[in-house]
C-alpha cells in the first residue's frame, strides 16, 4: 500500500465503506432547519468556494481545473482555466483580488512531479504566481521528523506481518515528501495554506512570496479493532494503536485570531475506526496546536462566523455541522448531499453540495451545486 492515500482516494474509500452509523450523533431539530436556496448547478467537483464582491461567489471546479464565478443572476462565468493536468483548489477573495491554489502530482513517488502554487487573479483576468508551495515541501519537508504507523505497543508479529504484506499499511515511517495545497485563508499580507500532502499549515507573504511553516498537525492515532485491522490487511494487528497522517483540508481565521483547521486522517474510514476527522486550533504566532473537536466524518471544509461558531462540511456524513463558539457543542445545521465546503458571510452560509460522487465513472459528472442558507 502507498504511504498515504491521496486526499480524493481517501475520500472515495471512506464513502464506500464507512456507514452512516460511523458518524458521531449530533443534535438535530428538523423544525429549525433553515431552507436552502440554489445559486448554481451543473458544476464539476466544486470542492471550494469563497464569497466575492457584489454578492458573487467564487467556486473551484477542481477536477476540471476551473475557477468560476457565480453571478448575482445565478449565471456562471469561468474566469480561469488551468493547464492540462493541473487542478484548481482553495479560493479566497480580498477586495477585488481572488487568491487560489493550483496543484498537480499529489501523492507521486517522484518529488519532482509535485506542483503547487498560490496564485492571484485581478478583475481584468491578469494572473500572477505568488509562491511555489511544492518547492517549500521539497526543501523543508515539515513533517520529516514526525513518525506515523504502529505505536510502541505493537507486537513484533504485527510489525513483521505489516512489512511482509504488500497492501498492508506501512509499519512505521516518517513523513515523506508530498504536497497537495488544498485550502487557503488570507489576512492582511499573509495567506495561510492547508497542505493536505505535507500535513502542515503554511504561511505565505503575498508580496514577497516567502513561504514558511506555521505548524505540522500531529498524527491521528486510532486503536485498530479486529474488523479495522482486517480491512487494512493487517489481521494480526488488532488492539494496537496506529498513527495516521492528519491531512489538513481547510484553514480559516477565527475572531479570536487563531487558525481553525479541519483534518481528514489518511487511510480509509472503515467501520472499525469510525469517524476520525477533527478540527484543530493553531496559534498562528507560536504554532501551538491543540485538538478542538473530534469524531467528524470526512470534514473537508469549515467556516467561522463572527460569533465564533464553526460550521463544518461533513462530505460523506451528508450534513453541515455547527459547533458552538468556544465549547464546541455540536448540532446539525443542515442535512445536504455531499457538502465539500462552506463559507459564512454576515448572516448567510454558502456551501457546495453534490460535490463528489465516488461511484460515478470518469469523467466526473457535472452534478455539483452552490447553495446558501440563512444563519439564525
Amino acid at each position: 500500500m502507498k504511504r498515504k492515500l491521496t486526499l480524493i482516494a481517501c475520500l472515495a474509500t471512506a464513502a464506500v465503506i464507512a456507514p452512516a452509523s460511523a458518524s458521531v450523533a449530533s443534535d438535530r431539530d428538523h423544525r429549525h432547519e433553515p431552507e436552502a436556496t440554489e445559486l448554481a448547478g451543473g458544476l464539476v467537483s466544486p470542492l471550494h468556494l469563497a464569497v466575492g464582491t457584489n454578492k458573487s461567489v467564487l467556486v473551484t471546479q477542481d477536477f476540471a481545473g476551473k475557477l468560476s464565478r457565480v453571478n448575482r443572476d445565478k449565471t456562471v462565468t469561468n474566469i480561469y482555466q488551468a493547464a492540462a493536468g493541473f487542478g484548481v483548489a482553495g479560493v479566497e477573495t480580498r477586495g477585488a483580488t481572488t487568491f487560489f491554489l493550483e496543484t498537480a502530482g499529489a501523492g507521486s513517488p517522484n518529488p519532482a512531479e509535485l506542483k503547487g502554487f498560490l496564485k492571484a487573479i485581478n478583475p481584468r483576468g491578469d494572473v500572477r504566481q505568488i509562491a511555489d508551495l511544492a518547492e517549500h515541501e521539497r526543501k523543508n519537508n515539515p513533517d520529516a521528523g514526525q513518525e506515523y504507523g504502529f505505536g510502541r505497543d505493537a507486537s513484533t508479529k504485527c510489525l513483521d506481518q505489516a512489512a511482509a504484506i504488500a497492501d498492508a499499511p506501512p509499519a512505521r515511517y516518517n513523513g515523506a515528501l508530498d504536497s497537495n495545497a488544498y485550502a487557503t485563508a488570507v489576512q492582511g499580507n499573509t495567506a495561510y495554506v492547508a497542505d493536505a500532502g505535507a500535513n502542515a499549515v503554511l504561511k505565505v507573504n503575498i508580496h514577497s512570496g516567502a513561504v514558511s511553516t506555521v505548524a505540522v498537525l500531529p498524527p491521528r492515532p486510532s486503536v485498530l479493532t479486529a474488523d479495522a485491522a482486517a480491512a487494512l490487511k493487517a489481521p494480526d494487528c488488532a488492539n494496537f494503536k496506529y498513527g495516521f497522517e492528519p491531512v489538513p483540508t481547510d484553514v480559516e481565521i477565527g475572531p479570536d485570531g487563531w487558525l481553525y483547521v479541519t483534518s481528514l486522517p489518511g487511510g480509509p474510514e472503515v467501520p472499525g475506526l469510525g469517524a476520525r476527522g477533527a478540527v484543530f486550533k493553531i496559534n498562528p504566532w507560536t504554532g501551538h496546536t491543540r485538538l478542538w473537536v473530534d469524531g467528524i466524518l470526512s470534514p473537508t471544509g469549515l467556516a467561522v462566523a463572527n460569533t465564533g461558531d464553526v460550521y463544518v462540511a461533513s462530505l460523506f456524513g451528508n450534513e453541515i455541522l455547527k459547533f458552538s463558539a468556544w465549547k464546541g457543542h455540536r448540532s446539525v445545521f443542515l442535512p445536504v448531499p455531499a457538502p465539500a465546503d462552506v463559507e459564512v458571510h454576515g448572516r448567510t452560509l454558502y456551501a457546495t453540495v453534490d460535490a463528489f460522487n465516488p461511484t460515478a465513472p470518469p469523467p466526473p459528472p457535472a452534478e455539483g451545486r452552490v447553495i446558501k442558507a440563512d444563519i439564525r
